[in-house]
């Protein structure tokens, strides 16, 4: 009798610390199950778990976090971290009984079975031959997160099979794919991402695709932009295309300098060369054109030869503008690149030279490139009553955008009296680290006008990020200098923010001074 109490104690003492819901589940229950004894039994109403967000050691985004809904009501500190860390690179079984007490919601439970044997109803060989990788999967979890996996499993032309090859994905790619549909995490990296997004848009899975573009879109620069322009065309992402034409055209220079140019298609390379808008001069076009066509002949496994360079090219080269070249640039460049004809050198010479021009197969248009817009952030100037000193100190300012622009330049200010060269050194740094200086020269006509200085290339600026613009002036210590200075200045559909700036030595701030104009490109 002592022991049955003591064991009713406990039940008694379990059913207290329930919570209240799980009580009155109990009650409905037990009250179910009397009332229909008779008719052979009773079924519990089902418990619905809430899905709550996974705290980590290490941060990783979750679906959850670029593709908010709904706020959970509480979060655990529960992780499957190391589950994902080992299947990552071989297949685990659960050892411990009841592991699925372990884990209090369904997320966490998936995430276990994230590349793991156990219970996989089907696997895969995912990779080209000679480097593929068997990873198991589970059919319905499978099934629940793409349309594609539904078709191929319960659909109506659907095949049994225990293991399906995929040798146009890569393995890493895959694993980033179905760790998105087990654990609901996005976890991309630089080097698998356009795989990854591959491998999202073949098997329909919309959200990750988005997030894809969306880490593409926010690591886009000059060096990768023209081979993300040949992969946002072939995955018809618009968004994305526009985006890499943006740093194309304000960059030009360095796109095409860069190693990624050369790794584009031929009707990637067509559609760049055709660019109106492409802000660079011609020669680094011709010259960017040629590389490309070299790494060509070796794709094709062509000899290196000045004839299968301009075989690889075709019709292409005729979209480079050589007549709009300097003529310095085209007698000891292109004309001397040996890629045009005897006939062709001798056409174009005649063109730069002739009055009566002869007719060619290359356009001989100039490029409109990209106009600049200049972001003035004072009102009025002053002059003379209280003239603006330099002494080689430095003059600074901070800013900021609301969208992503290019600095190409600053418009300074130049002498008060009368005609004088100046010499200036231009920095664009943002966090302390430079990202873009000059030193160069501009002639001042004794004007309260602005005169630009440009950096060698543009400059990419991110925006809702605080850059500073700095400047040290040599010449002429009497000039104008800016007054009745703006906080916040719109410029087309760009908004500008200033503030002072610490790295400012020389009295320039958002109220006056130096570095009246930030130039740039949108």
């Amino acid at each position: 009798m002592v022991d049955d109490k003591e064991k009713n104690m406990k039940c008694l003492t379990f059913f207290l610390m329930l919570p209240e819901t799980v009580k009155n589940r109990s009650k409905k229950s037990s009250k179910k199950t009397n009332t229909s004894s008779s008719s052979g039994g009773s079924k519990l109403p089902p418990v619905c778990y809430e899905i709550i967000t996974l705290k980590t050691k290490k941060k990783k985004k979750m679906a959850a976090d670029i593709f908010p809904r709904k706020k959970p009501a509480n979060s655990s500190s529960t992780t499957v971290q190391q589950y994902h860390q080992q299947n990552l690179s071989n297949n685990n079984l659960i050892p411990a009984p009841n592991w699925q007490g372990l884990y209090p919601t369904i997320r966490e439970r998936n995430a276990v079975m994230f590349n793991n044997d156990l219970m996989a109803d089907v696997h895969f060989v995912v990779g080209p031959p000679g480097g593929t990788q068997r990873l198991p999967g589970h059919k319905y979890v499978l099934a629940v997160g793409s349309s594609v996996f539904h078709a191929m499993f319960y659909g109506e032309l659907a095949e049994d099979k225990d293991e399906i090859r995929i040798p146009d994905v890569e393995p890493a790619a895959f694993l980033a794919m179905l760790k998105y549909i087990y654990c609901d995490e996005i976890d991309l990296a630089a080097d698998t991402v356009l795989a990854t997004l591959y491998a999202a848009k073949k098997y329909i899975v919309p959200h990750l695709a988005r997030a894809c573009v969306n880490f593409l879109e926010t690591s886009l620069s000059a060096k990768n932009a023209c081979v993300l322009l040949s992969q946002s065309c072939l995955f018809e992402e618009p968004d994305l295309t526009q985006r890499c034409w943006e740093v194309i055209d304000a960059q030009a220079e360095l796109a095409l300098k860069s190693e990624g140019f050369c790794d584009i298609d031929f009707q990637t390379l067509e559609s760049i060369l055709r660019r109106e808008t492409l802000n660079a001069k011609e020669i680094v076009v011709f010259e960017a054109a040629l590389n490309w066509a070299e790494v060509e002949c070796q794709r094709q496994d062509l000899a290196l030869s000045i004839e299968n360079k301009r075989k690889v090219l075709g019709k292409a080269l005729y979209l480079i503008r050589i007549p709009t070249m300097a003529l310095d640039d085209f007698a000891n460049g292109a004309a001397q690149s040996g890629v045009l004809t005897l006939n062709e050198t001798n056409d174009i010479f005649l063109w730069y030279t002739a009055a009566k021009k002869p007719e060619l197969q290359f356009v001989s248009k100039a490029r409109k490139g990209l106009v600049p817009q200049r972001c003035h952030r004072f009102q009025s100037c002053a002059y003379r009553s209280n003239q603006w000193r330099y002494r080689g100190r430095c003059d600074s300012i901070q800013f900021a955008v609301d969208k992503r622009v290019f600095i190409a330049g600053f418009g300074l200010y130049g002498s008060s009296c009368g005609s004088a060269e100046y010499s200036a050194k231009i920095e664009l740094k943002r966090q302390g680290v430079v990202l873009g200086q000059n030193l160069s020269k501009y002639f001042s006509d004794g004007s309260s006008n602005t005169f630009p200085v440009w950096f060698e290339y543009p400059v990419q600026i991110e925006p809702d990020t605080f850059y500073t613009a700095s400047v040290v002036l040599d010449g002429n210590e009497l000039s104008y200098f800016g007054q009745e200075g703006m906080t916040e200045v719109q410029c087309g559909k760009v908004t500008v923010q200033f503030q002072c700036s610490s790295d400012s030595t020389n009295g320039t701030g958002v109220q006056g001074g130096q570095i009246p104009e930030l130039i740039f490109y949108a």
